[in-house]
């Protein structure tokens, strides 16, 4: 493996290293991305009785926001709860988002490198090409089977941005469905929430506006962990 590394000339160290950040987006991302870290199963139907059965207090809205991106977003329905429907669903919906864009983390890099990399491998390719017939012009080289030897070596290079890209690119589509689905997960257990505290005979929250001032900016900068 090392030999068609060296074989492959300079371009191939930026494709080591794609490769490289590649695995590390890959392995980060399946860990983040488990739903059970997202929305853990029977949360809002656990919420829901906690909320039929009297308002959640302080302490328990900060675990909530603290437990899970599902968590986050339903504390900010609850904290939002005294100031109205159109409020609530507004400040859920841009939790939401805002938590949403957090899980996109990377998924952009990870796009980029499955589009350059073959663009690299064709760059090396190109230029080990060009190598050789100059070599060929200034009379270098007169054996056809060693010109074929430094075009073989040359190809190197767009068969490695080939074995990046495509893993690259299977799991950026990957990613990005799943990431639609706990947007679509996230929406209805949101949905499930608002019908609990304004269609059903539940209190308004007890929380006042100094509890919500005291975490302003609460979980803004959340990782799902």
């Amino acid at each position: 493996m090392w030999e068609l590394v060296k074989a492959g000339g300079l371009l191939m160290l930026p494709l080591v290293i794609c490769s490289i950040a590649m695995c590390a987006i890959i392995i980060e991302r399946a860990i983040r991305l488990r739903m059970q870290n997202i929305a853990p199963a029977g949360l809002t139907q656990k919420i829901s009785k906690q909320l039929r059965g009297g308002s959640l207090s302080t302490k328990e809205v900060l675990q909530l926001k603290q437990h899970s991106i599902l968590g986050d977003m339903l504390a900010t329905g609850i904290e939002s709860q005294p100031h109205g429907f159109n409020f609530t669903e507004n400040q859920m919906q841009t939790r939401a988002n805002e938590l949403v864009h957090i899980l996109e983390r990377n998924l952009n890099f990870l796009g980029t490198i499955g589009a350059i990399a073959p663009l690299l491998g064709l760059l090396g390719t190109v230029i080990g090409i060009i190598e050789s017939f100059m070599a060929v012009n200034a009379g270098g080289v007169t054996d056809p089977a060693m010109l074929a030897a430094g075009i073989s070596q040359a190809l190197i290079t767009t068969a490695a941005g080939m074995v990046v890209a495509i893993p690259a690119l299977i799991a950026y589509r990957y990613f990005q469905r799943k990431i639609i689905d706990i947007s679509m997960q996230l929406e209805t257990q949101g949905n499930q929430l608002i019908n609990i505290l304004f269609y059903s005979d539940v209190k308004p929250s007890h929380l006042s506006v100094n509890d919500n001032l005291q975490h302003p900016d609460q979980g803004l900068h959340y990782e799902a962990s």
